[in-house]
């Protein structure tokens, strides 16, 4: 991005042009009561690859889906009893909740890591409610600063951080709780806490009578699978093995491919798809997780995956096929 970021009011044209820009695919800023969080719309793929862009994050970890009310909550997760109670009690707030993810929606497997669980929270800050409400779409919305530096609290760290990275900033009064949100996973059993923040631990089993349960119990049977945001390594592992930098296909082997020359042997490939014709790295990224769902479930005991760029967005993911190619439990000896 050659131009400087746009810094929008958040009076009533401001927000009706910040949604807009959401709406169609554009990276936009906006305060929280937590932090200042940068936005896309949840539902394509590849404005979410886009946040990874500008922040630079190392690694395709899902992401908190922000909604304007837990109406809209519902239309994308599937509330147990202990997840709603938690809902009508701390939202909106500082609270994310993950629970399963309702089957036929629309958000990007980008967002959620390829997994089966979204992180939702309705934010309580009036700016960022408005665009919610006026977006009218799940937006996920981290940290709007580059990774690894402190989570902006005001529209000029924002500014610092990201500009001419992303398309816009909505301005803001200073966001009062400061951290992060506090995440809480209602999958299991019991809910459990994921990360601290801005409810804490004693208010939430205040409300569910009972002590929250171990966050362990929520991994899976790889236990460096966390299933939130602000954990690290939270990712879609096929059921098949995975074979890195492949420039022939084997008999039987599904294919994973990415630009537009095709490999030796591809003819035959029980199943291929390829990541993106033109290799572009974003569009890469925004296919990334269903595509390697659809070759999973095509019955293949191996996926063969074509060299991807080492750059940009190709680090990225580059990182998560290493990470589905590592042997898990049930393959080793």
């Amino acid at each position: 991005m050659e131009r400087d970021t746009l810094r929008i009011d958040p009076d009533a044209t401001g927000i009706a042009r910040a949604a807009a820009m959401l709406r169609a695919g554009q990276l936009v800023a906006f305060p929280t009561e937590t932090v200042y969080g940068l936005g896309a719309d949840a539902c394509q793929g590849e404005a979410v690859a886009g946040i990874y862009e500008a922040k630079g994050r190392p690694s395709f970890n899902p992401l908190i889906a922000h909604v304007a009310d837990f109406t809209h909550a519902e239309e994308i997760g599937v509330f147990n009893a202990a997840a709603r109670t938690l809902a009508e009690h701390f939202w909106p707030g500082p609270l994310t909740l993950v629970v399963p993810l309702r089957p036929g929606t629309r958000i990007s497997a980008l967002a959620t890591a390829g997994l089966d669980s979204i992180a939702l929270r309705v934010p309580s800050h009036p700016v960022a409610r408005e665009i919610l409400q006026a977006a009218g779409t799940p937006i996920v919305a981290p940290s709007a600063n580059r990774s690894g530096r402190v989570s902006p609290t005001e529209a000029d760290h924002v500014w610092a951080d990201l500009n001419r990275r992303i398309d816009a900033i909505v301005e803001g009064w200073s966001t009062p709780v400061g951290v992060e949100s506090t995440i809480v996973s209602c999958l299991g059993a019991e809910p459990s806490l994921l990360r601290p923040g801005g409810v804490t631990r004693a208010e939430i089993e205040n409300v569910l009578g009972h002590a929250l349960a171990d966050a362990l119990a929520e991994t899976s049977i790889d236990a460096a699978r966390p299933v939130a945001p602000g954990l690290l390594e939270s990712h879609y592992a096929p059921r098949a093995a995975v074979r890195l930098n492949a420039t022939e296909i084997m008999p039987g082997e599904a294919a994973l491919l990415f630009g537009p020359e095709p490999p030796s042997g591809l003819d035959a490939a029980k199943a291929h798809i390829n990541l993106s014709y033109r290799g572009d790295l974003r569009e890469a990224a925004a296919n990334l997780f269903s595509m390697l769902r659809r070759l999973d479930i095509s019955g293949v005991t191996r996926i063969a995956v074509m060299p991807i760029p080492i750059e940009g967005l190709g680090e990225a993911i580059g990182d998560r096929l290493k990470r589905a190619a590592a042997p898990r439990p049930s393959q080793r000896g």
